[in-house]
């Protein structure tokens, strides 16, 4: 019994609390995205430049209006480089999807405005 309790039971108290910090460990560790997400989003990112100029090409939007799109677009793709060397995680993927969706929006609002 006094081996029990001098070996026996520190040793079953450290493989308990191992077992209650291993998931917490796992929560706080980014997760990272598959490459296809990754791929994705770059892909998107590469398709709204095609947007933006086929739009200042059929001047559906202003010259000033495509500068800043432009621009805009150029500060996403910097972003996904500096996100993507250690692989997207969830909040970076939503982060850029969000820009992404966001100059999407002030694409559509600039072609459909009336001030060219």
């Amino acid at each position: 019994m006094r081996t029990f309790t001098k070996i026996i039971a520190p040793a079953l108290v450290a493989a308990l609390g191992f077992t209650a910090v291993t998931p917490a460990i796992a929560e706080a560790a980014p997760r990272h995205q598959t490459s296809s997400q990754s791929s994705s989003v770059r892909a998107e990112i590469s398709g709204l430049r095609a947007q933006i100029d086929r739009a200042a090409a059929r001047r559906t939007i202003s010259q000033r209006e495509a500068t800043n799109l432009r621009r805009d677009a150029a500060q996403v793709q910097k972003l996904y480089t500096s996100y993507a060397r250690n692989g997207l995680n969830r909040q970076e993927t939503r982060t850029l999807q969000n820009r992404v969706d966001r100059i999407k929006a002030e694409l559509r609002t600039d072609r459909h405005d009336q001030r060219r």
